[in-house]
């Protein structure tokens, strides 16, 4: 059976944490059981940011769904997970197009997001400490051991100094604020808010979802973030080190 790409709720507002939706299928494979639906407002795991985890309730049962892990594949986002029923001789069945409830962890939503905000907030910083000649690459936005990686390096004189300062300069643009914005724009449109141009990784043509920090040149990203740069709370720079032509900058973030 083909199926449509799942439609993203989470992708235009990025504070909701509750969706409706409908199922299209089931999976049961080597990786385990997966929930295919119509649209989702779990993020699915890539970008540098883990998957959101909670529950899919479903309509007029008892039935419940434990969402583990969600992947996304094609345009198809993948719930995977174990069924939880209070009464498992009830003989219930489950049918396409059924009515669903999606309810994301929010303590865990909320930590993915700062991290990765957090993140594109060193972007920002690397250009106001002089150290814009550094092409941004991958990011780990996971709890574990969060960085950001640019091609290019820095003179070992100057890693801590650069590592005080973007940590200064972070921790000023937190404290004063702004508002995160998140659209899907013309390329044209979204090219101006991010400097004048794209990643050549963006067709020509398409519609990108630009992620912008306050007063701050947008950029590409399918993750989530907060709504205001303060919800950061604060940031340190643990370490920068440069490596075999790439630098990479480590940080953690306050609770």
């Amino acid at each position: 059976m083909d199926l449509p790409p799942t439609k993203l709720d989470y992708f235009v507002d990025m504070s909701i944490l509750q969706s409706k939706s409908k199922l299209l299928s089931l999976k049961e494979d080597d990786g385990g059981t997966a929930l295919i639906l119509d649209s989702t407002v779990f993020h699915p795991q890539g970008g540098g940011q883990p998957s959101d985890t909670g529950f899919i309730v479903f309509a007029g049962s008892d039935i419940k769904f434990s969402v583990q892990d969600v992947r996304s594949k094609d345009g198809i986002v993948f719930h995977f997970g174990d069924f939880e029923c209070s009464n498992p001789e009830s003989g219930t069945t489950l049918e396409e197009g059924q009515e669903v409830l999606l309810l994301v962890d929010e303590s865990r939503r909320k930590l993915n997001s700062r991290l990765h905000s957090a993140g594109h907030l060193l972007d920002v910083c690397m250009q106001k400490v002089g150290l814009g000649h550094l092409e941004p690459g991958k990011g780990y936005h996971f709890p574990d051991g969060p960085f950001v990686e640019y091609k290019g390096t820095v003179p070992q004189d100057e890693l801590q100094v650069k590592q005080k300062e973007l940590e200064a300069e972070a921790n000023e643009l937190i404290s004063r604020g702004g508002k995160v914005y998140a659209a899907i724009l013309p390329y044209e449109e979204a090219s101006k808010l991010c400097g004048g141009s794209l990643p050549n990784y963006i067709a020509k043509g398409s519609t990108p979802r630009i992620i912008k920090l306050g007063d701050s040149p947008g950029c590409p990203c399918g993750g989530t973030h907060v709504s205001d740069i303060s919800d950061i709370i604060s940031m340190k720079v643990t370490q920068v080190r440069t490596k075999k032509g790439t630098t990479k900058v480590f940080y953690t973030i306050g609770s």
